[in-house]
């Protein structure tokens, strides 16, 4: 630990931290990833008495500075999103359980370890078979860490939500079409009030390589090649993007999308300001209509 103290061996760590294993530059998020678990395991060590002070606080980062807002261009439009459900549901044996995975992120914007941790009892479907708003109930993770990471030797973890206790839920509107699409799977399959709403075909957790292999294989075969090249959809999480984005140009309050989604405000601002637009002119008109002593004050001078 004496080690921490050479303010040359902290940059080399904090180099290599940002570097890939080939030499490329590692993304700005998995370097302030792996920054914040570095700060984590300096604090346990001043706690203990061992090191005086966070040697790495203090230190300049020589990696590129962390990016959290989102690129507009990995933002898919309605139309390129209808034609990935669609070809996803034509698939044989799974296009059906991975269009509904694929939808419920598109149309809810919930992240996909979220998702696979749905029941259907967690669903609560209007009484009637008519079109109507359904609600979601979120309140368990099941991220994809690996079998060494997690205490049940399994690939999943079971975690509380994201910047939530223990227990807390949170509710997220489930439109019309969703909730057709997703009260037909249920029947076709026969799924109970217990069982996952999209589970993997063997009736555990949806493994995240396979709907990855899927969303490729989506992408790769309605998404124009130059298209297919660009970050358009290039994730599955942009599915979770592209809708909140669509809700705030939308004039959704951003304080009721942040509740939906899961977050805070001011993280939803600084990831998705440079995709919020069309909203310009509206809000020049409401800015024309409130009332300005100063504007009446000039003119009456003149």
């Amino acid at each position: 630990m004496d080690a921490w103290t050479d303010p040359l061996i902290v940059q080399d760590v904090l180099l290599v931290l940002g570097t890939l294993l080939d030499g490329r530059q590692a993304a700005a998020s998995s370097v302030q990833r792996h920054r914040r678990v570095l700060h984590l395991l300096m604090r346990y060590a001043m706690v203990r008495g061992i090191l005086p002070s966070d040697p790495v606080s203090g230190s300049r980062n020589l990696t590129q500075r962390s990016a959290s807002a989102i690129d507009r261009r990995r933002l898919l439009n309605e139309r390129q999103a209808a034609q990935l459900l669609d070809w996803i549901r034509g698939r044989p044996r799974s296009g059906q359980r991975l269009q509904a995975f694929f939808a419920t992120l598109y149309f809810t914007g919930l992240r996909p370890e979220e998702a696979v941790a749905l029941r259907v009892s967690d669903l609560v479907l209007p009484a009637s078979d008519e079109r109507q708003w359904a609600d979601i109930v979120v309140h368990t993770a099941e991220p994809e860490i690996g079998r060494t990471w997690t205490d049940s030797g399994t690939r999943h973890d079971q975690r509380r939500l994201k910047a939530r206790g223990e227990g807390e839920t949170r509710i997220v509107p489930c439109p019309p079409t969703l909730s057709t699409l997703l009260r037909s799977r249920i029947q076709e399959a026969g799924l109970l009030p217990d069982d996952r709403l999209v589970p993997g075909e063997h009736g555990g957790v949806l493994a995240g390589s396979v709907y990855r292999r899927m969303w490729d294989h989506a992408r790769r075969a309605t998404l124009p090649p130059h298209v297919y090249a660009s970050p358009t959809g290039q994730r599955v999480y942009d599915l979770r993007h592209t809708r909140l984005t669509m809700w705030l140009n939308n004039g959704i309050p951003p304080a009721q999308v942040a509740e939906w989604a899961g977050t805070s405000v001011a993280m939803l601002f600084a990831t998705y300001a440079q995709c919020i637009s069309g909203q310009e002119q509206d809000l020049r008109q409401r800015l024309d209509e409130m009332p300005d002593a100063s504007a009446t004050l000039i003119r009456d001078r003149r």
